[in-house]
């Protein structure tokens, strides 16, 4: 019996070594994911905030021009983005006040859904104003949103192409 143990004492021995060995090329893998991972670019808040100040300047031309399938995708837009502030800016106080502009873009969808042109532009001032409002809460009063005046989006036609 003495003799199986001894014989089986260098198995035991070697599984032991090679499990330790696997778990150290699997820790450097990892080490190595977790850097190449830390150094990624990760979109700043500005960067989402310049998404969302272009597609509320889109919004508001397609709803000008009564191009209600363009405004619905705009309104998707602006939502999307929201999403990707959430999950990329989690750790950011501004991004838990991005909530009071979701009523205003609800109110909004009603709207372009009823094709409503004075709603959407009652709608659309409640919008800038949240904006407005959550720039204040977060003390960046100074960057003010407007009702955009003039397309800065020369090649972009907001009217409604007749589509048979």
């Amino acid at each position: 019996m003495r003799q199986l143990y001894l014989s089986l004492l260098p198995l035991l021995f070697f599984s032991c070594h090679q499990q330790n060995t696997n778990t150290k090329a699997l820790q450097t893998r990892i080490d190595s994911l977790e850097t190449k991972l830390a150094e990624t670019y990760k979109p700043g808040f500005g960067d989402f905030m310049g998404i969302l100040q272009t597609h509320h300047s889109k919004l508001w031309f397609a709803g000008q021009y009564e191009n209600w399938k363009l405004a619905d995708f705009e309104v998707h837009e602006l939502m999307e983005t929201i999403q990707d502030i959430q999950k990329f800016q989690s750790d950011r106080t501004e991004t838990a006040l991005l909530s009071m502009i979701i009523p205003p873009l609800d109110s909004i969808s009603a709207a372009i859904q009823q094709k409503n042109a004075a709603l959407f532009k009652t709608s659309y001032t409640s919008l800038t104003q949240a904006c407005n409002t959550c720039h204040q809460a977060v003390e960046m009063e100074f960057n003010v949103v407007t009702i955009p005046e003039i397309s800065p989006f020369t090649n972009q036609d907001f009217q409604v192409i007749n589509q048979k």
